[in-house]
């Protein structure tokens, strides 16, 4: 992997929360993705399932993690499986981890090869009530292809009848939402690459060049700083594009006058990062566009101040669409009679900031975590307030990363990335 080795702490820390939580005489079982075939012999490149990572920190395919407090042999309650390597694979592929290696990663003492999982998994069964799946219950989730998971739930339940089943999901969505330092420390690289990649494109940036060449600058100085690259598919969405809100072709020339819009993140060791600005192509703003962009600045800023510890989330975004009403009444975007008549179901302000304020961001840029429960400490939001107008050609969004705290105001993750419309001029005029 291109980033620093991890702590093993943290999945060893991980682990514990997740088996705290289950059930007596139940054991857990979680598998690697797939590696998914584009046609031919050709596949996408690997990624690991993040709730794997999570609890083990094995960031190889072919991996399942098994846990299980209430084994019997106190050395069988945490056992991790990966694939055996040999000459031929080390020689074809680069060699995988040695049971060793895999120790030194996850903290887990006792690792087996992938062949002997099922002798293990039956005899483990033997002892055994309950089965926690690994479902996706994520509410974003749209996943249509099979998965690992799938077919191992399927097997398990055809092999294994009488057992009775239990899910993964709400737990990890409980303990992945609140971070561990080691998490933010990460999440805090993940801003820093970013930062480097904004600060590149604002000294690239100026009227011809395309969208596509700018998402290059970022790649470029996103790899060479240890990530993989981008956390999602970037937004590079210059003049009306921008208010196209997952606008991804990214593949037409910015031309002097226009805003670009820049909706891009670095991952790093898995964890994400999640990235708004707005820019001029030319280097400055006109005076509506500034009047804008301020206007969305001070909804992002008044938007952070309420991620505070006990703060519901439908409660949250109630209040953020009470600012934003207001600003869109300063700037002649709506009319009192507009708000008058809304309906309280589509809000008036909703014309032209259609999505969510915040989401979770971890491992996953739409992470695991509560919405129907209060925000705690060392949650870790997005907050990314927008004003989209076609009819006036642009639109503008502002993103950063913030840690709820214990006490006071969250703490930005990207509190040096440059945000200030002025700051924002004198670095592409430089």
């Amino acid at each position: 992997m291109k980033y620093h080795p991890i702590d093993p702490k943290l999945f060893v820390r991980s682990r514990e929360k997740f088996m705290a939580k289950m059930k007596p005489k139940s054991l857990a079982i979680f598998n690697s993705n797939d590696i998914y075939p584009i046609s031919a012999d050709s596949t996408m490149p690997f990624q690991q399932h993040r709730d794997i990572f999570y609890l083990s920190g094995a960031d190889q395919e072919e991996t399942i993690l098994l846990l299980f407090p209430d084994a019997l042999n106190k050395e069988q309650r945490e056992i991790l499986f990966v694939r055996e390597t040999n000459d031929h694979i080390a020689v074809w592929e680069g060699e995988k981890l040695s049971k060793e290696q895999a120790t030194g990663v996850s903290g887990i003492q006792n690792v087996q090869w992938l062949s002997d999982f099922d002798k293990v998994f039956f005899d483990l069964m033997t002892e055994a009530d309950t089965v926690y799946f690994n479902t996706n219950e994520h509410y974003r989730q749209s996943v249509e292809t099979q998965t690992r998971e799938d077919r191992f739930i399927r097997r398990c339940k055809e092999k294994f009848p009488a057992h009775s089943w239990a899910k993964s999901n709400p737990i990890l969505q409980e303990i992945r939402g609140v971070k561990e330092k080691q998490e933010i420390d990460l999440m805090q690289r993940a801003c820093d690459i970013t930062e480097k990649g904004f600060r590149r494109v604002l000294k690239f940036t100026e009227p011809g060049v395309w969208e596509y060449e700018i998402e290059a600058e970022f790649l470029h100085e996103f790899i060479r700083n240890r990530s993989r690259g981008f956390a999602y598919t970037p937004i590079i969405a210059s003049g009306n594009n921008a208010n196209v809100l997952h606008y991804v072709v990214n593949n037409q020339q910015c031309k002097t006058g226009d805003l670009i819009l820049l909706d891009v993140g670095a991952e790093y060791a898995n964890y994400s990062s999640d990235m708004t600005r707005t820019i001029p192509v030319n280097g400055k703003f006109t005076k509506r566009q500034r009047e804008v962009y301020e206007a969305v600045l001070r909804v992002k800023n008044e938007a952070t101040k309420m991620l505070v510890p006990g703060t519901m989330w439908a409660e949250y975004h109630k209040e953020v669409g009470k600012i934003m009403t207001s600003e869109l009444l300063g700037l002649g975007l709506l009319s009192k009679a507009d708000v008058q008549n809304e309906n309280k179901n589509w809000p008036a302000y909703k014309k032209y900031f259609m999505h969510g304020t915040s989401h979770h961001i971890g491992l996953d840029t739409h992470d695991y975590g509560p919405i129907k429960t209060p925000m705690k400490a060392n949650m870790v939001f997005t907050v990314e307030p927008g004003i989209y107008i076609p009819d006036e050609g642009f639109g503008i969004r502002l993103e950063d990363d913030v840690v709820i705290q214990e006490k006071g105001e969250p703490v930005n993750l990207m509190k040096n990335i440059p945000i200030e419309a002025e700051e924002i001029e004198d670095i592409m005029r430089s």
